[in-house]
């Protein structure tokens, strides 16, 4: 599109902005924007409109269509509302939970999504402040609601907000009614057609009468009590980065019988600006940082976080030299299913009928450590949404043991359908008394792990390319990597390739291609080598970002060698990362 056209476009979207229907705050902020002589904001905030994907709504807040306002966020409501009542028209009620994190205007659009439910003639349950994601996921259940939202961003920056829309399940939509939903919202062609004005007879306040039955339901899950009876001073430092879990998680991990749980008094303030980090990510090292400290000054036993929304699940460990390494997340994922798994067997619940869950990016060792001890696992996209789904279709057939992602997601009940940190956290800790029983510390776990059921290293990089121009650059890669794959990785020639968008996988020396048996597309591709490399590529669904998973493979006789092995392993994904040309 030529410049001129642009500009043309952008400033007619601009103009309809300046309408009666909007407020005098948004009006006089998208007045100032057409006044600005830099034209760069004005063009990112309405060169598109911020698009209702399978998850949601995602994007900075901001006046615009390409926004996280009032009016998307009202739009995206009001296509749900339209949605909900002619899918479920039989119900005498329809009702919904609606949540919230601790992001800066978070609540004002829960109260948003509120009011324009109920003034569809939906019953709202509002949770009375922040909450975790996952309690709205266990709520949706609870009460027998047909949906759900949550206004949350998870770990973004500070400047993003989002929406995700979840079904009566408790998980987030899929097909169909992930496209009903899409074309619903789409359908929604001006402010005039959103309902904002609530019905308070149809909004009802939920929270500690919810948070209660949570955390029971998350005691249920212990599988170790009287090891933490042995162990139930263990020093655990925990930070919720600001967020949603200083709701839930301390309280959780006193359930459970932990009675020395330290806190990072600065980061317990629920603040949406994240004041003491960079990003508030338990991926990102230096978002532990301030918890490593309180964990040195202390001498601590392990250091947990939890994102904003209280979803995903960081854990720090310390070392054979003393000092505390950040786990990734599929170090995690391995720990939790390991224990899960093992613990289970320990007890004579292992049938031949349970299963594990782990997206395709995430580490192989999953499969490795469930295969050898009689537990199917299943492969499935990235996203809780696809484990959800994998256990949607085995209720009543097979137990469910537990699923995780490479991006720090665990969740081991089935009374919720997303990623959920509040069992993560108490469940590692708890593992960790576990070993301790075993003389173990969380190092020589891991290790035992890596012995038993071999070695692998991974890492992620993420591509950032933001706006209109980013979105064309990623694409363009995906399209040059699936026309030009690598021959080798780090010296490891390919085997084979699989295609997600394709759903094809392709013998690279036969030249055979077979079908992938997947529920639908995702522009995902794979490349696997001879010595049992894995990369996985793939653009975020939420960020403008293309994302890299890569994991490398080692031998492990004895926990001697884990240095070297270990040292070795980063020395192979730097040279994959050569041959991906990143």
């Amino acid at each position: 599109m030529e410049n001129k056209e642009l500009m043309d476009q952008v400033r007619a979207k601009a103009q309809v902005w300046l309408g009666e229907g909007y407020d005098a705050e948004t009006r006089a902020e998208v007045k100032k924007l057409l006044e600005s002589e830099d034209a760069t904001e004005l063009i990112e905030s309405f060169y598109k409109d911020l698009e209702f994907g399978t998850g949601g709504l995602r994007g900075i807040m901001g006046p615009g269509s390409n926004r996280m306002n009032k009016y998307t966020v009202g739009a995206a409501t009001q296509g749900l509302a339209n949605y909900l009542k002619k899918n479920f028209a039989d119900l005498p009620e329809i009702k919904v939970v609606v949540g919230h994190d601790v992001r800066n205007n978070s609540r004002k659009f829960a109260e948003v999504v509120a009011d324009i439910f109920t003034a569809n003639g939906i019953k709202v349950y509002l949770f009375d402040s922040f909450r975790p994601t996952p309690e709205l996921s266990f709520a949706i259940r609870h009460l027998g609601c047909q949906s759900g939202v949550n206004i949350t961003a998870s770990h973004n920056p500070k400047e993003y907000n989002g929406y995700k829309a979840y079904w009566e399940d408790g998980a987030q939509v899929l097909f169909p009614h992930d496209k009903g939903i899409i074309d619903s919202v789409n359908a929604i062609k001006g402010v005039d057609e959103i309902k904002f004005d609530g019905d308070d007879s149809k909004l009802e306040i939920i929270g500690e009468n919810i948070d209660r039955v949570f955390l029971d339901k998350i005691k249920e899950l212990s599988l170790s009590p009287d090891a933490v009876k042995r162990h139930s001073d263990l020093k655990i430092v925990y930070t919720p980065i600001h967020g949603t879990g200083v709701k839930l998680i301390p309280d959780s991990l006193r359930n459970y019988g932990f009675t020395n749980i330290i806190h990072v008094p600065e980061q317990d303030v629920p603040d949406g600006n994240f004041p003491t980090v960079v990003s508030p990510n338990p991926e990102v090292p230096s978002a532990m940082a301030m918890a490593i400290a309180k964990a040195k000054e202390v001498g601590a036993d392990l250091i947990m976080a939890s994102d904003p929304d209280a979803d995903r699940v960081g854990c720090v460990i310390r070392d054979s030299s003393g000092e505390y390494v950040l786990l990734n997340g599929n170090q995690i994922c391995m720990i939790l299913v390991n224990y899960i798994i093992t613990r289970n067997k320990e007890l004579g619940l292992i049938t031949g009928n349970e299963y594990v869950v782990k997206t395709i990016v995430t580490t192989e060792a999953i499969k490795a450590i469930a295969d050898a001890q009689g537990v199917k696992m299943f492969d499935c996209y990235t996203g809780f949404k696809w484990i959800a789904d994998v256990m949607r279709n085995q209720e009543g057939v097979m137990r469910y043991l537990g699923g995780g992602e490479e991006s720090y997601g665990f969740l081991a009940e089935t009374f919720c359908r997303d990623k959920d940190a509040v069992s993560a956290v108490s469940l590692l800790a708890e593992a960790c008394a576990w070993a301790r029983d075993k003389g173990q510390d969380f190092l020589a776990m891991v290790q035992d792990i890596y012995i038993k059921y071999g070695f692998s290293h991974e890492e992620g990089v993420s591509v950032v390319r933001p706006g209109k121009t980013g979105a064309e650059e990623i694409q363009a890669m995906m399209k040059n990597f699936r026309e030009n794959p690598p021959k080798e990785l780090g010296g490891s020639e390919i085997e084979f390739i699989k295609d997600y968008e394709a759903l094809t996988e392709t013998n690279v020396k036969t030249g055979t291609v077979t079908k992938l048996d997947m529920p639908a597309t995702s522009n995902v591709l794979q490349y696997f080598t001879v010595d049992g490399y894995k990369v996985s590529i793939r653009p975020s669904g939420t960020e403008p970002k293309i994302k890299f998973y890569m994991e490398v493979k080692g031998k492990m006789e004895t926990p001697a060698d884990y240095e070297r092995v270990n040292a070795q392993a980063v020395k192979d994904i730097e040279a994959v990362k050569t041959s991906l040309g990143i």
